[in-house]
């Protein structure tokens, strides 16, 4: 989907269309959540801290985010999808790969479906969605982005040996700022550099994931479309409205463990390991786990946890923290087995 929050924002209050549009709370501890593309065209981006996409566009207009109707129009979205694949794997609210090798509506090209996915989305919900076909996950997540907005664009199996070797070698995944820099030490800038590498040398530097940059520098992606891949991890956080010393986390700590164990109970299966979050005043992050002999089987156990891992964090008593957050990760299934008997 295209600047999915302010898109809708804009769909749905006429006063913003054709305005640059942040989904934000206005406030020095905010970040932007999203931004349409009017928004854009001043340099504001997601995830940037409110006051800068403030400063760099003073007359947009900031609307606070209503997940509960960016999650019904998510449901809207998925249902189209429905109709012609079961095989959806949704990355987040508004974006999911989609396998389309056998479809429902039995439509002889990928293209064809992806033209009328998005022409069914245009007509129903008054929005737009742009999408990538290729033979593989990584090649369609590359082409999603190649027109965006409203935009459709097909890589053909034939085309991959022109299409990727001029890329920065940064649209590969995996590929970020770190690596990148290890990548431009040995010469490599863009995709036909690293075909270059022997795959020996790729997994000398880089170890296993070496040679996934080999097969990626060639269009070679085995992973599959996963449909309703099971929770791995699950986590809430907030940021303070100033930042306060370790000492003081506790009652923010306490709230989103309340938060996060109220929102375990929707899954079938168990969190073994949970994760505290913590990020400096120098926006430095750390982070403290436990995996406990048995899964958390009360908030109140949640919350002690979380709490003890916070004993962990040594840094000085002046050090301040402007986020926490509180995670679950390590999910299982039940082991109805494991569970006590009623009467002993």
């Amino acid at each position: 989907m295209d600047a999915f929050y302010a898109s809708v924002e804009q769909r749905d209050n006429p006063a913003f269309r054709g305005k640059p549009v942040v989904v934000a709370w206005k406030g020095t501890r905010s970040v932007v959540c999203a931004a349409s593309y009017e928004a854009r065209a001043f340099g504001v981006r997601s995830a940037m801290p409110a006051v800068r996409a403030e400063r760099l566009c003073p007359d947009a207009i900031f609307v606070p985010p209503d997940f509960i109707r960016y999650k019904a129009v998510s449901r809207s979205v998925r249902e189209i999808l429905t109709r012609h694949t079961i095989l959806i794997e949704p990355l987040s609210l508004d974006e999911a790969y989609l396998d389309v090798t056998e479809n429902k509506l039995e439509l002889p090209t990928a293209t064809q479906v992806a033209r009328t996915i998005r022409q069914q989305i245009r007509e129903e919900l008054n929005l737009t969605a742009s999408a990538g076909v290729a033979p593989n996950k990584f090649l369609a997540k590359i082409a999603s982005d190649w027109r965006k907005p409203d935009g459709l664009f097909v890589i053909q199996p034939e085309e991959i040996d022109t299409f990727l070797p001029p890329l920065p070698v940064d649209r590969l995944p995996g590929v970020g700022k770190v690596l990148g820099e290890k990548l431009a030490k040995l010469g490599v800038q863009i995709v036909a550099d690293l075909r270059g590498l022997s795959i020996s040398s790729l997994e000398e530097q880089f170890g296993r994931f070496g040679r996934r940059l080999h097969g990626l520098a060639r269009g070679v992606d085995p992973s599959e479309v996963v449909a309703d891949r099971p929770t791995q991890s699950m986590s809430v956080e907030d940021t303070f409205e100033r930042d306060v010393p370790l000492a003081e986390t506790e009652l923010m700590i306490r709230h989103l463990a309340e938060k996060l164990w109220a929102a375990s109970r929707k899954e079938s299966r168990i969190a073994r390991t949970v994760v505290l979050r913590l990020k400096t005043s120098e926006f430095k992050i750390l982070t403290r786990s436990h995996t406990p002999n048995s899964p958390p089987a009360s908030c109140e156990e949640l919350t002690n946890i979380a709490l003890g891992l916070r004993e962990r964090v040594n840094l000085e008593p002046q050090q301040h923290f402007r986020l926490v957050g509180v995670g679950l990760s390590n999910f299982r299934e039940l082991e109805t087995s494991a569970q006590p008997a009623l009467f002993g």
